[in-house]
């Protein structure tokens, strides 16, 4: 089924909701507003006159706000409450899709199939990052403190990798925010589209990461249920041909054969605004105190 809002609704009972969500969107509410899948399923709900108190979207888990992709919904707290508490069980497969830019090193590239195991730390933005292990203990002689991390694991398998990108199939035995984003980046594959990690492309306009599958027994019914919608057609070819668009003017050209635009000289610092913080990556926040 699909609505003007822009999701697709996949599955629906008394119980769950599968939809796919579009890029861009969060969600659930940030700090209990604005615009997400949420809140527009919850529209929806309310003019099929299927809305109460006791019948509402619930989270069950999320995908970030550049994501998109499969999730699901419940709709009862009993059910909420059931799919959390034997998430790791009910669910038996969760695959995403990503395209990300390759290594300037080409001896750095990962090989066909593996896991990334690298614990994740959060800067005061809540992005994800790999802090640089093991600490040496003159670094904390010098001022600079030990990050809290907490264990993440991410499988991964090459589907294509072309002469400036690759597009893998990703597995998470943690799911942890930000986990693929930043596992990929530590090892020198930032996706493409992603700002927050120094990605050079942005063919799509978006962050090249896509919930591909999700595999399920249904809590209630026991029925084995299977989702899946398959990332953008185009990305598979982008990934064949690389990235090598001709400079335009006013923009330059990467390393990797995508554009960026050419930095301007100011008098000062633009004073950023917390869309703009958000959209930063923490490196580049440090810079700028």
């Amino acid at each position: 089924m699909k609505n003007h809002e822009k999701i697709d609704i996949l599955f629906e009972d008394e119980y769950i909701c599968v939809i796919n969500k579009p890029a861009g969107l969060l969600s659930v509410p940030n700090q209990g507003k604005g615009k997400s899948a949420l809140t527009i399923l919850e529209e929806i709900m309310r003019k099929k006159g299927t809305y109460s108190p006791k019948h509402r979207p619930l989270a069950v888990h999320r995908l970030d706000r550049e994501t998109s992709g499969v999730m699901m919904f419940a709709l009862t707290e009993s059910a909420q409450k059931k799919i959390m508490d034997t998430w790791h069980q009910m669910v038996s497969e969760r695959l995403y899709r990503a395209v990300a830019e390759n290594p300037h090193n080409p001896k750095k590239l990962l090989p066909l199939s593996g896991l990334i195991d690298d614990d994740l730390a959060f800067n005061a933005y809540n992005v994800g990052f790999v802090p640089k292990k093991p600490y040496k203990e003159n670094e904390f002689e010098k001022g600079k403190k030990e990050f809290k991390t907490v264990p993440a694991r991410t499988n991964f398998t090459t589907i294509l990798r072309g002469k400036t990108h690759t597009l893998f199939e990703l597995s998470l035995d943690t799911g942890k925010k930000n986990q693929i984003r930043a596992h990929l980046a530590s090892k020198g594959y930032p996706l493409a589209g992603d700002k927050n990690f120094r990605a050079k492309t942005d063919n799509f306009g978006r962050l090249c990461l896509h919930a591909r599958t999700l595999e399920f027994t249904h809590p209630f019914t026991n029925q084995k249920m299977l989702f899946e919608v398959p990332e953008p057609a185009e990305w598979k070819a982008y990934v064949e041909k690389g990235d090598s668009q001709p400079a335009k003017p006013g923009w330059m050209s990467t390393k990797h054969g995508g554009m960026k635009k050419e930095k301007s000289f100011t008098l000062g610092p633009k004073r950023l605004s917390a869309k703009d913080k958000a959209h930063m990556n923490f490196i580049e926040l440090g810079k700028r105190r």
